[in-house]
């Protein structure tokens, strides 16, 4: 049977026995079912993603990370860790980057998808691969990327309703996945200063990714080292909705076909970076991927490039342009780090509180 029917008549058969079920629960069941079935990266996939777009990025990336560890002394012993790495495409441009500066750190990827690992092993013969984080290395610094990883990650949603803040939960009804609000009365899962929102208001929650970055930041506050995370986000909380659903490059309902679209919800950096800072860390950021990019020399890069290749010159300018401009991903796409309070302060960022 194919992984995406599985992944609705699993989902079916579990609401049809036990009745709605969270919508955290309905989405990490779908994402689980469609990373492991396909690579849902590039041009004929569902999406693109930065590293895919152009080599500046994993490469600026990899001048990102050389500068922090020869700024901090060469620290022997680090390691390379992404989460979520798709095509190993980052990895392979900012490693490759990185030893220019004699940065040859060990190579850690946390990856789930055996479609993804057969991609990410083609390129990086020397790789150690973690189901979870817990059995990353404790003996040495980590560095650690994330790139569109937070976003699939499940979310819980609450939403107002005239009895009170209820728990958004999944059903079926007529053969069709539908959100509907929970019977039971939400406790202690709503800030009681949501009390004044009013009906139908929406409130999100990522209690996945707050336990992920809680568990990376005490390794990094113990062992060294630094966290980005770049992806799509919002700097303070908000109200609504971000659940959405891509197929084909094209939006459609999350709770269409579940396992055969990306279901990915905004990130809430303003929670994350707070959450880094309960474990002492630095927070640096948010900021826009586009001002970061542009700080790290992402427009001298690109004209060296198209110097150097002057038939990829428009290509090049393309990709430069999607990856900094307001309107593509420049501004959408946020970056924030979190370092060791004894690493030196990552360039890119306008320091100031999140």
């Amino acid at each position: 049977m194919p992984e995406s029917l599985s992944a609705a008549h699993i989902l079916a058969e579990k609401i049809d026995r036990e009745g709605p079920i969270p919508l955290s629960e309905y989405m990490g069941i779908a994402n689980a079912a469609y990373y492991a079935a396909k690579d849902p990266i590039g041009e004929d996939g569902d999406f693109v993603t930065a590293p895919e777009i152009s080599q500046m990025f994993g490469e600026l990336v990899g001048i990102w990370l050389s500068d922090l560890w020869l700024r901090k002394g060469s620290p022997d012993n680090s390691h390379y860790v992404e989460l979520g790495p798709g095509r190993g495409t980052l990895a392979s441009d900012a490693l490759r980057t990185m030893a220019r500066f004699s940065c040859d750190p060990h190579i850690h990827f946390v990856e789930t998808s055996p479609v993804l690992k057969e991609k990410q092993a083609a390129l990086h013969h020397g790789a150690t691969w973690h189901e979870t984080i817990d059995s990353l290395p404790t003996d040495g610094p980590l560095l650690i990327v994330a790139n569109e990883f937070f976003d699939a990650l499940p979310v819980e949603q609450f939403i107002s309703t005239p009895d009170g803040w209820r728990r958004h939960m999944v059903a079926r009804e007529r053969n069709k996945f539908v959100a509907i609000p929970d019977t039971a009365a939400v406790t202690n899962q709503v800030a009681s200063t949501s009390g004044g929102l009013p009906d139908g208001a929406i409130l999100e929650s990522s209690p996945a990714s707050v336990q992920i970055l809680g568990d990376l930041s005490s390794r990094i506050a113990k062992q060294g080292g630094v966290l980005v995370v770049i992806d799509y986000g919002y700097d303070r909380p908000g109200t609504g909705s971000t659940l959405q659903a891509v197929k084909n490059h094209m939006p459609i309902s999350p709770f269409d076909s579940p396992g055969t679209s990306d279901l990915t919800a905004h990130v809430d950096f303003h929670t994350l970076g707070n959450i880094a800072k309960t474990r002492l860390l630095s927070v640096h950021g948010p900021t826009e991927q586009g001002q970061w990019l542009k700080a790290l020399g992402i427009d001298q890069r690109a004209k060296k490039l198209a110097e150097s290749a002057p038939k990829q010159a428009e290509s090049i300018r393309a990709a430069h342009h999607r990856l900094t401009h307001l309107d593509e991903m420049g501004r959408l796409f946020r970056v924030m780090a979190a370092s060791s309070m004894d690493w030196p302060e990552p360039e890119g960022f306008v320091y100031g509180e999140i």
